[in-house]
């Protein structure tokens, strides 16, 4: 089946292009969302119309989304995960749960669908795109660690990694007297 696409269609075309598809998608998609027509004579006629008018809406949504996309662009996001020793996490980091950190973190509000990545499965450092516009697709990073563990400052990557370890094995040496003054008290 050979359709016109009224609209962009993210993974098929842009606006004012004729497309082959299989009969199902045209049918049970395409045409009922109102993102295509079937492409007769007299729709062809209109491709250049169409054409134009969707380059004139892409330039004014990309230039609204501009500020947004400067915002997540390079965007680290920091999630605390149960994995095991070889680190792999019991169960997953989701696109749901990213797009609900940004949104808490940007202030906006998008879609799990807008962002592209697989479910984060491994400790460590990933990235993820962020589809805001079919020309508007701006980079984070996501940075998984164990539960419990302190995880290293992007900005302090220069830093040796020594120090913030030995912070922490301080302040559990210092609760252990402090935990046991307690107990000979209560006793």
């Amino acid at each position: 089946m050979k359709v016109l696409l009224i609209k962009d269609v993210y993974k098929l075309g842009r606006a004012g292009d004729v497309k082959k598809v299989a009969d199902g998608y045209g049918r049970n998609f395409l045409l009922p969302q109102g993102y295509a027509v079937l492409a007769t004579l007299g729709a062809m006629k209109q491709a250049d119309r169409i054409r134009s008018q969707a380059t004139v809406h892409r330039a004014q949504l990309n230039e609204e989304m501009g500020g947004i996309a400067d915002k997540i662009n390079g965007l680290v996001l920091t999630f605390a995960s149960k994995a095991g020793e070889t680190g792999k996490l019991y169960g997953s980091i989701t696109s749901q749960m990213i797009s609900e950190a940004i949104n808490s973190k940007v202030g906006i509000s998008l879609d799990r669908r807008a962002v592209e990545t697989q479910p984060v499965r491994t400790l460590g450092e990933h990235k993820a795109r962020v589809r805001l516009t079919m020309d508007l697709v701006p980079e984070i990073k996501i940075i998984v660690h164990r539960e419990g563990e302190s995880v290293a400052v992007p900005a302090a990557s220069a830093a040796p990694a020594s120090p913030a370890p030995a912070v922490v094995v301080e302040a559990v040496k210092s609760e252990t007297p402090a935990e046991s003054a307690e107990t000979e008290t209560a006793a």
